[in-house]
């Protein structure tokens, strides 16, 4: 092969030898061909774009290419390997199926359940929101509104669905903001036919109405939850510090409660009935979560539960970027209702979360027509966990809800007994307080004619909500 040089104003061709000219030729060649692989390929990780290619000069594309931009990961590029482990490592999150739908990783999504005790053309659907986080984990259900009229449990569940980020969420997290639609639409607490949808679960599908709704409500969502958080208020006209219900003789519920934060804890396994008893009976582990008052949105008793059902988040492992919230927790395992021994209008002199010793003045309650006046006294040292709010009262009524010291506020179970039977001499009287009081043992639907009566919340105060 000939190449020609320039001398003076001439030309002069000179064999070149071809061998030189093939080596000279294919590194032009391969970068060449590189380009076109880089275009063709649409590679992200360079820092030019397809259109910033086009416009360079080739001697700024060959430069491009020798650059470290699209030098792939090599084992021993150390960088490379760490990111490639860390893909291999993290697992991804399967599909979550509920209610006939498939929630894919990642997602956040608005279902639906219905009870299907309507007429067809009036049936309303209850809205079932899920958020699936991209890794696995655990399923924790959020109900609330089993009680039509208790709000705050709906505005704790919407801060907490709508504050997930799915980029930082193991697992999933379902919540179902107004379970008893029925009664949340008429301002009730109860069902169309005057019964407690909360003292008929796990449910019935051939039996009334209120346990063919809790039967459809249980086997359609509450069974797919590893874990269940129920929300509620006090009853009519009365109010509750909040606070966590929680059978503390069992270890998963245990665990669940250390979550909350320095939120009080209630020893109490729960009627038969409730939701929470039911989802504890299968497994389960759930708790309730009591919360002001019903009838009202109240901003900081939905601040509280926000902030505790995040930094439960964060002790399961589901979002370790939530706070985890770790004050210490007040423990009762035991409480006691004061009740009005006379009619009158009740005056309350202490405040919710008020430390009262025994013989301490709690309220008066005074009658409007003699203007006899009648102090109501503290029978025992505690905490008013709850209280009736300032209106006429009956003989019998339930005006405070004491928790009851133990040696040790903040102690397991185990250690309470065995510190009580060294230093009584007898046997440890809390398991014995799981039973529930008065009204609490009857069997749901045992008494159809009066099962979910207005007068029914009297029976229940005790209990959730």
């Amino acid at each position: 092969m000939q190449r020609a040089e320039p001398v003076g104003d001439n030309l002069v061709h000179r064999r070149v030898d071809p061998t030189v000219c093939l080596v000279v030729k294919l590194p032009i060649f391969a970068a060449t061909v590189s380009v076109f692989l880089v275009l063709a390929t649409n590679c992200s990780s360079a820092a030019v774009d397809d259109a910033d290619l086009d416009r360079l000069p080739w001697l700024q594309m060959l430069d491009f290419l020798q650059s470290d931009a699209l030098v792939p990961a090599t084992p021993h590029d150390e960088a490379g390997s760490e990111s490639e482990g860390a893909a291999e490592q993290d697992p991804r999150s399967e599909p979550f199926h509920l209610l006939d739908e498939t929630v894919l990783p990642g997602e956040f999504r608005r279902l639906s359940w219905s009870d299907n005790q309507s007429f067809a053309g009036l049936e309303v659907a209850v809205p079932v929101l899920v958020a699936h986080g991209h890794r696995p984990g655990p399923v924790l259900c959020i109900t609330a509104a089993i009680h039509g009229d208790e709000l705050n449990g709906i505005e704790i569940v919407r801060n907490v669905m709508f504050g997930i980020n799915l980029d930082d969420l193991n697992g999933t997290v379902v919540g179902v903001p107004i379970v008893n639609i029925h009664g949340f639409q008429r301002n009730s607490r109860y069902l169309p036919d005057r019964r407690d949808l909360n003292r008929f679960f796990p449910g019935n599908r051939t039996g009334s109405s209120a346990s063919r709704i809790a039967y459809s409500f249980f086997h359609s969502i509450v069974v797919h939850c590893d874990a269940l958080v129920d929300l509620h208020t006090g009853s009519l006209l009365r109010t509750n510090l909040p606070q966590l219900r929680a059978d503390l003789n069992n270890e998963r519920i245990r665990h669940l409660t250390r979550g909350f934060g320095a939120t009080v804890v209630l020893h109490s396994a729960g009627a038969e009935g409730t939701l929470r008893r039911a989802a504890s009976d299968i497994g389960i582990p759930a708790v309730t979560l009591e919360a002001g008052e019903p009838m009202r949105f109240q901003p900081d008793e939905v601040s509280h539960g926000v902030r505790s059902i995040r930094s439960l988040l964060n002790h399961l492992g589901m979002d370790a970027r939530a706070t985890l919230w770790e004050e210490p927790r007040p423990v009762y395992y035991r409480s006691s209702w004061v009740r009005a021994d006379t009619s009158g209008i009740l005056s309350n002199r202490v405040q919710l979360g008020s430390a009262v010793e025994e013989g301490e003045l709690l309220g008066n309650i005074t009658d409007p027509i003699t203007n006899t006046r009648t102090e109501v006294v503290s029978p025992f040292t505690g905490r008013i966990l709850g209280k009736a709010l300032g209106q006429a009262v009956m003989p019998g009524f339930a005006i405070y809800h004491i928790g009851i010291e133990t040696p040790e506020e903040v102690i397991e179970p185990i250690e309470a007994c065995e510190q009580f039977e060294q230093q009584h001499d007898g046997d440890c009287p809390w398991p014995a307080l799981d039973e529930p009081d008065e009204g609490l043992g009857r069997e749901p639907g045992s008494d159809p004619e009066h099962d979910g009566e207005l007068e029914a919340h009297f029976e229940f105060e005790e209990e959730d909500g």
